[in-house]
């Protein structure tokens, strides 16, 4: 289009104020560690309102539901074949759930789906000994499965976040410190977006809900992948701030009592 203009992340509110507390941060690293916590949550604060007052603020929450639904849908493949190596696993995801993208939204699903290989490795290191002895090729097991899914949403956003931090630090801390402000943040808010984020492997456990007499011809369980693919709306909702526990509940309250 002729000229471009590099982003320089989101302005205004709570944005502008995480990036002032940005400049002025501490020369000690520990005291500059207990700061990046709080600009973490000003941060997160930040997009979770910009969002709610915006939905399609960044196009995040559209790509994060595709590619939700993507990755729903190669969960059930890698049930059934896995991959030979860490790589070529990262690189079957970038390929079938990341695509190409070239928003910063595209490129936060991306760096979400190596941060939640990087994790799930680290949670489970019996997946590298599958992969090294070729296991895995046979399928990856339901519960790494089910924490990949939970990771790469927890990874979507703090990796969104991570690029807005990189911006407001070129702009805004020129000199270099001791601590690592862009991995502090993301890995806050990470860690943050996981304890709010359900497991489709304990959907997949829980009990059925009580209901009518049984059906003598009843439909099969959801598969895995179902539940995940089903699981989406609420998910990222959640990860991006548009659900809480108490809407959730509060939703399925009224459903109840229409019911």
């Amino acid at each position: 289009m002729g000229t471009s203009t590099r982003w320089k992340g989101p302005a205004g509110g709570r944005w502008s104020n995480a990036s002032r507390r940005l400049a002025r941060l501490p020369e000690q690293p520990a005291k500059a560690a207990l700061r990046l916590e709080s600009i973490a949550d000003d941060q997160l604060r930040a997009l979770h309102e910009t969002l709610r007052a915006d939905r399609s603020a960044f196009g995040l929450y559209d790509v994060a539901s595709a590619a939700g639904e993507q990755l729903a849908r190669v969960m059930g493949s890698l049930a059934a074949a896995g991959e030979e190596s860490a790589d070529a696993l990262l690189a079957r995801l970038i390929r079938e759930v990341g695509g190409d993208g070239g928003t910063l939204a595209d490129a936060a699903v991306r760096r979400g789906l190596a941060t939640a290989v990087r994790d799930v490795r680290a949670l489970h290191p019996e997946l590298d000994h599958a992969l090294d002895t070729g296991a895995a090729r046979g399928g990856i097991a339901s519960d790494i499965l089910c924490d990949l899914y939970r990771f790469f949403f927890a990874g979507l956003v703090a990796e969104f976040l991570r690029s807005v931090v990189a911006e407001h630090l070129k702009l805004a801390v020129p000199v270099l410190i001791a601590v690592d402000p862009e991995e502090r943040i993301a890995g806050s808010v990470a860690n943050t977006v996981l304890g709010w984020l359900p497991s489709p492997c304990e959907r997949a456990d829980a009990p059925p809900e009580p209901g009518p007499a049984a059906d003598p011809s009843p439909e099969p369980p959801a598969t895995l992948p179902e539940i995940a693919a089903s699981m989406v709306p609420e998910v990222v909702g959640r990860a991006l701030g548009l659900t809480t526990e108490e809407t959730t509940e509060e939703t399925t309250g009224r459903r109840g009592a229409e019911a």
